[in-house]
């Protein structure tokens, strides 16, 4: 039904590993870029989307981005919005760089927190034809607060992240913390601790999971608890769908005040009621609903809604 390669390009002096997934059939196919969620690989969400999208029709793209799984960078487990968002515009240098490709129709699909290195992404690269971006962890000040418990909790995990960052800056070392399972993790709750733990198994019967790590370095917290979302998105003017759920990061009303900042006037909302965060990852038939709306929209057909 659709062929996988395994791919790799360059973004700047690193080199990202990634697969992408082309349809069967001769002609220019559209093409989607995914970045998935905090500190993921390649083979926990986006190939679930991946191996939908190319059912439709796309081309899809999915990698590590630098630092994270099969992709370089040093220190590993960095964190950096920057350089996600870097790295997405170094994907879309390569699809443009490959045969059966319509390079007129590049889209970005962002999922949970990868929604806000999309958005950035697609506000600065001209040649994003459209954005998707599914069940949103928007990085805002109320999202910390939300995430954290208090303005004082968000302000010591800014703090213990300066002082590792100037730790790092000083003596090269690196200080890690958890991304789940702890109260010192970078996410407390238990519902996104028992997703996330089975995938930290490097049995080798396990090694398709692409070998996620329960870890990420504790100078990342900075650049997630205090990035401020909204000032890109006021600047979208390119076609946004928004997806997102009752019960799904960042809850109802951020995501909501989100889509309301965004000035594109092709722009629309697809409410999942009652599907959580995690549904989104894998549960088929949440996902199958959001490729229902995705796979049109990237077309550029009507969605039907």
């Amino acid at each position: 039904m659709y062929e996988v390669r395994d791919v790799t390009f360059p973004c700047g002096p690193e080199t990202l590993a990634g697969k992408l997934f082309l349809p069967v059939g001769e002609g220019l196919h559209p093409a989607v870029t995914i970045m998935g969620p905090v500190a993921f690989v390649k083979e926990q969400s986006p190939i679930q989307y991946a191996t939908r999208l190319v059912q439709q029709g796309l081309a899809v793209l999915i990698f590590d981005p630098r630092n994270h799984g099969a992709s370089s960078g040093e220190p590993r487990r960095f964190e950096s919005g920057e350089a996600k968002i870097e790295d997405l515009r170094a994907a879309v240098d390569f699809l443009t760089e490959q045969g059966g490709i319509d390079q007129s129709q590049l889209h970005l699909l962002g999922i949970c927190q990868g929604v806000n290195w999309a958005i950035e992404a697609a506000a600065q690269d001209e040649r994003i034809a459209s954005l998707g971006i599914v069940a949103g962890h928007y990085l805002t000040p109320d999202t910390a607060i939300m995430y954290l418990g208090d303005a004082k909790s968000v302000e010591a995990r800014m703090n213990r992240s300066a002082a590792a960052a100037a730790k790092f800056s000083e003596t090269g070392t690196v200080d890690y913390i958890p991304i789940v399972g702890s109260p010192e993790a970078l996410l407390t709750a238990t519902a996104v601790a028992e997703w996330y733990l089975p995938w930290d198994n490097e049995a080798p019967w396990f090694l398709h999971r692409g070998g996620w790590e329960n870890r990420i370095t504790a100078m990342s917290e900075a650049g997630i608890w205090g990035w401020q979302i909204s000032d890109a998105a006021s600047r979208l003017l390119l076609p946004v769908l928004m997806v997102h759920g009752d019960k799904a990061a960042s809850g109802p009303d951020i995501p909501k005040r989100i889509y309301q900042q965004i000035p594109s006037a092709h722009k629309t909302l697809h409410w999942i009621d009652g599907a959580n965060q995690l549904q989104f990852y894998e549960d088929p038939l949440t996902i199958d609903r959001v490729i229902a709306a995705l796979g049109p929209y990237f077309r550029g057909e009507q969605i039907s809604l």
